[in-house]
This record gives structure tokens, C-alpha cells and sequence, in this order.
């Protein structure tokens, strides 16, 4: 099996990995949302769109006392 991450060969200790490295490199893709299912739920799409504009939010207020 090779490392999914840099195509190296697997080890025992790290599996599927082939070291701490590229675990952690995973582990970090997952952390910061990299990896995802997609889905066609309209409540999950809903969902999604009133998240981010409540990210964007913040942000439009910072630039409108900017100017």
C-alpha cells in the first residue's frame, strides 16, 4: 500500500501513512475543511449559505468603517 499522501511506501506505525509527516499533513487537510462530501441536501446547501454570510459579515462592517 502506498502513503495516499506523497506515494511512498506505507509503514506499520503510521498506516495508511508512511510517517508522522504525512499523517499529520491528513490530519491537517481535515482540520481545515480540505477534505469534504459533497451533498445535494437543500438544508445542508441553506445551511452552508447562511454560514457564510455571517462570515462575510464581520468583514463587510470592518471595511465599511474603513472608508
Amino acid at each position: 500500500m502506498s502513503c495516499p499522501i506523497c506515494g511512498g511506501e506505507s509503514q506499520k506505525t503510521y498506516r495508511p501513512f508512511c510517517s508522522k509527516r504525512c499523517a499529520d499533513i491528513d490530519l491537517g487537510k481535515w482540520l481545515t475543511g480540505a477534505y469534504s462530501v459533497p451533498s445535494q441536501d437543500p438544508e445542508d446547501i441553506e445551511n452552508a449559505l447562511e454560514e457564510a454570510e455571517r462570515a462575510q459579515a464581520p468583514e463587510e462592517k470592518t471595511h465599511q468603517t474603513r472608508h
